[in-house]
């Protein structure tokens, strides 16, 4: 999904404007002529890839002559392109009305980490768990009884009820207008001072604190009772909570677009990188409304409001950093981009490094989020597709043009003398970040997706890719009292072949101000963090080995995404991955597009074994000719990818030799991970039964990849 490389950059970009408006005016024409003589909702936006044309105004002869006008004159102009130009690029260019360069930055402050929930004893609401030798209860909606292990749940140590809600929040500077956004609210306390603060509500949500081998249980409950904010797409598989039929062409822009998909809205949160029995891991189809209609995946630890669920988490695996966000299907990447996210740390009272680190107000969870705004503060997004004849509102990724940390746009953070640990976050929807310190100084990572690194790494810039999380250590003790460092990006857009960020606003992420005050002296860390990836990778020999493609389907006359897929398959296709718990399996994953894509597995933890080129042409050409036009009505022949490959194979960065659930897989190359498919501790079985329930997923992490098939299921045996 780049441009191609012989293109320049200014031509692509004028070609990108001409498809867009091209498809935009044809939409809107054919929606003027079937809905003549009635009244269209007005659009506060207009489409943002027309220049200020408006889909939404009142049909009438002059309006149907000038968008005939405009269509002659946009389809005149796109003759002149040349045909390798052909490939749309897949990124809004300015979605939203507000200029980003209008927005001051540094003026929001972080003054400190987000919230942490406080819990509620009265938290599960009706019910309760009768605990019996085998330690299972009854799933709503399931009829069976569910095996969860050994723990005792009769009575969790703490209990939480979440709501996610809609409210303003002011996430641009003060003086511009609050935001309507979606996020998580709870009872919730100063995280430095331990202080209650009642009910907060926030995007990002106030962060879960736990502890190894303590379980809690979450009642999440879905108040959320407007229509989305964006445009649901009903041509995609999705959620579809009134089971409406798949519509048609032509379809309505949006707003209002599809209005009986609007609403209600289905949520479902997911704890990404917890090991959790999948009754509790808020896959896709576990969705549920504020009205009361439940996802045929949907299930709760004890009965409960219609309109909520109640998840049991062990808590079980070493200390990290998690985060949860909504996953419901075909629409976690509005609902992300609403704002449903939240920090999950785990900690562990026989870690022995954390003594050493940064702690209390020096130790901050990072969210980066890319966000795009309109002139009256509400938040952006693309509301058109590349193939509007087939999918109208699906955009194959969103970039928006202003960055978000925390909830506010472009902060400041005063910083004492002293060394930090910053728990980053990437949860964007699909950019990756390059990030770096303006003033060229180090940085020590410490810890990936699960836990803390083999050994501790310096590095002057990091790679993170949307799901990704990264535990580094900043020491400002050197720092002059009146520097200003910022936090930058370089990171192409899409990644790593796409187009450069604009160096004035995406390319900059927050600003670090030093004080007078002396903060935290560093500790000395030992040279290997985490004894048990002393040698790395530490998964033996597999007993399974897999060979699965990461393959982009095209629309044959536009060359533009239709869908994305694992392997070519559907996410309805029978299921094809099964591994067997307690066992190792090998993956082998050929990527045949454009992009990086960052695979994200639910419920264990990759081991990156390599990366190699290869030469995808050919092997893709093989592939397609073993195995049919994708998307496949059959299971994937697979292709084994060793006569293919070019040059040598590199291991995993220094900073990528630790447990991830998410693995950066680039263009042109062979990524090979391992997975045992058992808890990371070295244990052999999980303390739940992780062969029960829905099951499990895998899939892109860049959100709008994974609402649109790039997303699999599968079951543990």
């Amino acid at each position: 999904m780049i441009a191609p490389k012989k293109l320049s950059l200014s031509t692509y970009v004028v070609h990108d404007h001409a498809a867009h408006a091209l498809c935009s005016v044809a939409s809107a024409l054919c929606e003027s002529l079937s809905l003549s003589g009635r009244k269209r909702a007005s659009s506060p936006l207009g489409d943002p890839e027309t220049k200020g044309i408006d889909m939404d105004h009142k049909t009438s002869k002059k309006t149907l002559t000038v968008l005939i006008a405009v269509l002659i004159v946009v389809v005149a102009f796109g003759a002149m392109v040349p045909v390798s130009a052909q490939r749309v690029v897949t990124q809004p260019l300015d979605v939203g009305t507000l200029d980003p360069t209008t927005i001051p930055k540094w003026v929001n402050q972080l003054t400190g980490p987000p919230p942490v929930y406080a819990g509620d004893s009265a938290a599960t609401g009706g019910g309760s768990i009768t605990q019996s030798n085998t330690a299972s209860v009854n799933v709503q909606g399931s009829g069976n009884a569910v095996n969860i292990g050994q723990q005792n749940i009769a009575n969790p140590p703490t209990k939480y009820t979440v709501k996610m809600m809609q409210f303003n929040q002011q996430i641009l500077p003060t003086g511009f207008p609050m935001t309507k956004t979606w996020g998580y609210g709870g009872l919730a306390k100063d995280a430095v001072t331990g202080k209650s603060l009642g009910f907060v509500k926030n995007s990002p949500g106030p962060t879960f604190e736990t502890k190894e081998g303590t379980p809690i249980t979450v009642k999440w409950v879905n108040e959320i009772t407007s229509p989305s904010l964006f445009a649901v797409d009903p041509t995609i598989h999705w959620a579809n909570p009134k089971n409406i039929p798949t519509p048609s062409p032509p379809y309505p822009t949006f707003p209002p677009g599809c209005v009986t998909a609007q609403s209600p809205v289905p949520l479902v949160t997911h704890v990404h990188g917890l090991e959790v029995q999948s009754t509790s891991d808020g896959g896709p189809n576990a969705w549920f409304t504020a009205d009361g209609r439940h996802g045929p995946g949907y299930s709760t630890l004890m009965p409960t409001d219609k309109n909520a669920a109640i998840y049991y988490y062990p808590n079980s695996q070493p200390p990290t950093t998690l985060f949860y966000h909504d996953h419901a299907l075909g629409m976690t990447r509005t609902n992300l981009a609403s704002g449903l996210a939240g920090f999950y740390l785990e900690r562990s009272a026989t870690d022995k490094i954390a003594p050493l680190l940064p702690s209390g107000k020096y130790e901050m969870p990072l969210a980066i989020q890319d966000r795009s705004f309109n002139t009256d503060g509400s938040l952006a997004f693309p509301n058109a597709g590349v193939n509007p004849q087939d999918h109208p509102y699906w955009f194959p990724e969103f970039f928006g043009n202003t960055v978000m940390v925390n909830g506010k746009v472009w902060p400041n953070m005063n910083v004492d003398q002293g060394q930090y640990r910053f728990r980053i976050v990437d949860g964007s929807n699909a950019r990756f970040y390059n990030l770096t310190l303006s003033n060229g100084m180090s940085f020590t990572q410490i810890g990936v997706d699960g836990g803390y690194l083999r050994a501790p790494v310096t590095l002057k810039n990091l790679i993170i890719a949307p799901g990704e999380r990264a535990d580094i250590l900043v020491d400002f003790s050197n720092i002059p009292a009146g520097t200003k460092i910022i936090m930058k990006n370089d990171a192409n857009t899409p990644f790593p072949g796409g187009d450069p960020v604009d160096p004035n606003t995406t390319g900059q992420i927050m600003q670090f101000t030093v004080t007078s005050k002396l903060g935290r002296s560093p500790s000395s860390l030992p040279a290997i963090l985490n004894p048990q990836l002393a040698t790395f990778p530490s998964l033996g020999t597999p007993t399974t080995q897999r060979t699965k493609t990461l393959y982009e389907v095209t629309n044959t006359t536009s060359d533009t995404p239709m869908m994305v897929t694992l392997d070519g398959q559907m996410w309805d296709a029978p299921i094809s991955e099964t591994p067997k718990l307690g066992t190792t399996e090998q993956w082998t994953i050929p990527n045949l597009t454009p992009d990086a894509h960052p695979i994200h597995i639910h419920l264990v933890q990759w081991q990156l074994v390599s990366r190699q080129t290869f030469d995808v042409a050919k092997y893709t050409a093989d592939w397609l000719a073993l195995n049919g036009k994708a998307p496949f009505n059959h299971p994937t022949i697979a292709l084994n990818p060793a006569n293919y490959l070019t040059g040598s194979p590199s291991g995993p960065d220094a900073n990528e030799q630790g447990w991830k659930d998410t693995v950066r897989m680039n263009p042109g190359e062979v990524t090979v991970v391992k997975a045992r498919f058992a808890p990371t501790d070295g244990s052999y079985s999980f303390p739940f039964n992780a062969r029960i329930g829905p099951g499990y997923v895998w899939h892109c992490h860049i959100v709008d990849h994974e609402d649109n098939e790039m997303m699999r299921p599968y079951v543990v045996v």
